[in-house]
């Protein structure tokens, strides 16, 4: 046996072990998960059952968390038996057989805690779809992706995001309004250039995918286009694999122009005639900027267009209070 054949024998051999050892943990998390679930049950059914006797209720988690310290060890502190009974009350529709908990017990913690069901529904849909961390769903989480997701939608839209998660039919269901970008450390008081903005977004690429969806991958960034010996540069390019068409970008620190509007459709345009294949969808163009009039847009823009968007981003991530109002303020 070469060493070419007998390294890749060896890394066959490897990833064989490994996706069994993924299997094994995954099998562990989902059997663990689901016994917290049904503990969680045992001692609300047990707090309910003795609710007269205030004194043992009382002493009820204490007495259950010592006896299952000193039996199986760490992870069953007073707190993590709280966990377990929130958890339950939060899933307390889900029956174990039927509802798989896909997610690690941390991720539930979290999810546990959202009072709106539709919203947590939503965010563990996405969570198990799109492999999200805990870091990431709580980013997501914050950054209000749920509110801006509903803006975009027709009331039958919003009711599948709690059952389906966010399912992309057309341009549409891709874009965002606002987009959140505090991943990139530019604060609202500074000044900065495209350019800076543009580097930033590169740097931090991987968040940068996240916040803008589903399906995208990087194409380019200042992608140079020539027309009739004349030179411009795209600010970045992607690609969406489910919608299957080219995504221009180009990003306006300041006050968007009706100049603007008009530079991407030329953009859009390039690429719907030079870039895309025949199976391709028609190209769409995001415009990127800190503050646009709704109206210049309408009216800049024909009264069909489904391929040209204007969305304002945040650099800044506002808290959970701050977000509704920015949204009740017509952002």
């Amino acid at each position: 046996m070469n060493l070419k054949k007998q390294s890749n024998f060896y890394n066959e051999i490897k990833e064989l072990l490994q996706n069994a050892k993924n299997k094994v943990y995954s099998t562990i998390n989902i059997t663990m998960t689901q016994t917290y679930w049904q503990i969680g049950k045992m001692i609300i059914e047990e707090e309910q059952d003795g609710k007269s006797r205030a004194k043992y209720g009382k002493a009820l988690l204490k007495n259950l968390s010592l006896e299952l310290t000193k039996e199986f060890g760490k992870g069953y502190s007073e707190d993590n038996l709280k966990n377990m009974r929130l958890f339950y009350k939060a899933f307390s529709k889900s029956e174990t057989l039927s509802h798989k908990f896909n997610l690690s017990w941390s991720h539930y913690i979290f999810l546990s805690r959202m009072l709106n069901i539709s919203e947590r529904d939503f965010y563990e849909i996405e969570s198990v779809e799109n492999s999200w961390t805990l870091r990431e769903l709580k980013r997501q989480f914050d950054s209000g992706i749920y509110e801006r997701l509903q803006l975009s939608r027709d009331k039958s839209k919003v009711k599948e995001l709690s059952s389906k998660g966010q399912i992309i039919e057309s341009v549409g269901d891709m874009i965002k309004d606002p987009y959140i970008l505090e991943f990139v450390g530019l604060s609202v008081e500074n000044s900065y250039s495209e350019s800076e903005l543009e580097q930033k977004l590169i740097d931090k690429l991987e968040h940068f995918l996240l916040e803008l969806g589903k399906g995208f991958t990087f194409v380019a960034r200042q992608k140079r286009i020539t027309i009739d010996e004349e030179h411009f540069a795209v600010d970045l390019v992607f690609y969406n694999r489910i919608l299957k068409s080219f995504v221009v970008i180009d990003l306006k620190i300041g006050k968007l122009k009706h100049q603007d509007i008009g530079q991407m459709m030329m953009y859009v345009n390039y690429f719907d005639r030079y870039e895309k294949l025949e199976n391709e969808n028609p190209t769409v163009g995001i415009i990127l900027c800190k503050d646009k009039s709704n109206g210049l847009v309408e009216m800049t823009l024909p009264e069909d267009n489904n391929q040209i968007y204007a969305s304002k981003y945040l650099t800044v991530l506002p808290n959970k209070e701050e977000f509704q109002k920015i949204l009740e303020d017509g952002i």
